[in-house]
């Protein structure tokens, strides 16, 4: 049996087209803590190309964002020391593609938070393809309160 992702763990039931197991036609980011990073392995496939065996830069978009909000969610449990991660969305995000991202193998995420606070946190992420880093990103990731709409929506 593999290892449960941090979505499988906290959020099996959420639909988030990037994040959610529980979307059938979703790409099904998997993330996994590992020491001071959260990193993600994902196969691209070519529904997914902008042209013939390259990734979409929307794709890539998606793929960092989500990695890099799951990746502030678990900072935020573990500084906080809570059971499970605190519902947090995108305040803002600006990704930098470097080159072309190939399809024809996996492509993994790295993230770390470089900055938080009790309720929010800044996050650096990259995406490689062929051992280069073909993308990067830099977020501000927020939990939510009550009454805002994805308040415990995982």
């Amino acid at each position: 049996m593999t290892e449960k992702s941090i979505q499988e763990t906290y959020a099996p039931n959420m639909k988030c087209f990037g994040c959610g197991p529980a979307n059938e036609k979703g790409l099904h980011i998997r993330s996994f803590p590992q020491g001071d990073e959260v990193v993600a392995e994902w196969q691209p496939s070519v529904e997914y190309e902008a042209f013939p065996g390259m990734l979409s830069g929307g794709i890539i978009g998606t793929l960092l964002d989500c990695h890099c909000n799951w990746t502030a969610a678990y900072h935020l449990m573990k500084r906080n020391r809570l059971e499970h991660p605190p519902c947090t969305v995108t305040a803002d995000y600006a990704i930098k593609l470097l080159r072309p991202t190939p399809t024809d193998k996996p492509v993994r995420m790295v993230a770390r938070v470089v900055e938080s606070s009790d309720d929010r946190a800044v996050v650096e992420g990259e995406l490689i393809a062929h051992e280069k880093v073909t993308a990067t990103c830099r977020g501000t990731f927020v939990a939510v309160k009550p009454g805002h709409p994805a308040y415990h929506r995982w």
